[in-house]
């Protein structure tokens, strides 16, 4: 038995690329790792951290959790149209799930933008630092997802994806719900929690 058949045989269950899941998995560690130093960070200024919690808007921040838990749903629609051969079907969802993520980054946009009219920063204290650090890398990874998503479409549109061969489209989806996932633990430790 040679090698590449091992592999293939041992990720069969996985959705999409390997490769992806290893890139997931040393996401989840660098934001497992974050979210261990924010803790600790947390129980040594208890009173500074729950105060400055209190400043953000934990309406914008169940918005945008509702908003990504709503996403992940589209990603889900959209990889079983492709699996069922209608790839037509499959660019709408993947197309509701980028503007869904465009509402979360214009949330974010507002709620950054209202820190920094307030004169917070990431030298403020370290809740902002954390607050900002976290939210802006979380940001930047749905941006990433909006992107390969986009990508995914473009390939869509063009016959690249089918029933047969629709590989990419999870690949895509699953990256899109890391990222889900890494918003639903950040929001209750960050705007719930004290």
């Amino acid at each position: 038995m040679n090698t590449k058949t091992v592999l293939v045989n041992e990720t069969e269950d996985l959705p999409g690329d390997f490769a992806i899941w290893i890139f997931i998995l040393a996401e989840m560690l660098v934001f497992g790792v974050m979210f261990i130093v924010y803790a600790f960070a947390r129980s040594n200024q208890i009173e500074v951290f729950n105060e400055s919690q209190l400043t953000l808007s934990r309406a914008m921040g169940t918005l945008n959790t509702i908003v990504l838990i709503t996403s992940s749903y589209f990603v889900v629609r959209a990889v079983s149209a492709i699996k069922s051969g209608n790839s037509r079907q499959s660019v709408h969802w993947l197309l509701g799930t980028i503007f869904l993520g465009g509402m979360f980054v214009a949330v974010k946009l507002w709620e950054f933008n209202e820190k920094f009219s307030a004169g917070i920063t990431l030298e403020t204290n370290d809740f902002y630092m954390f607050y900002l650090t976290l939210t802006f890398f979380h940001l930047m990874h749905v941006l990433m997802g909006m992107i390969i998503l986009a990508c995914i479409v473009y390939k869509l549109k063009n016959g690249d994806y089918s029933v047969e061969e629709h590989f990419g489209v999870e690949t895509g989806a699953s990256f899109w719900h890391m990222v889900d996932l890494l918003w639903i633990i950040l929001f209750p430790l960050i705007y719930i929690i004290r």
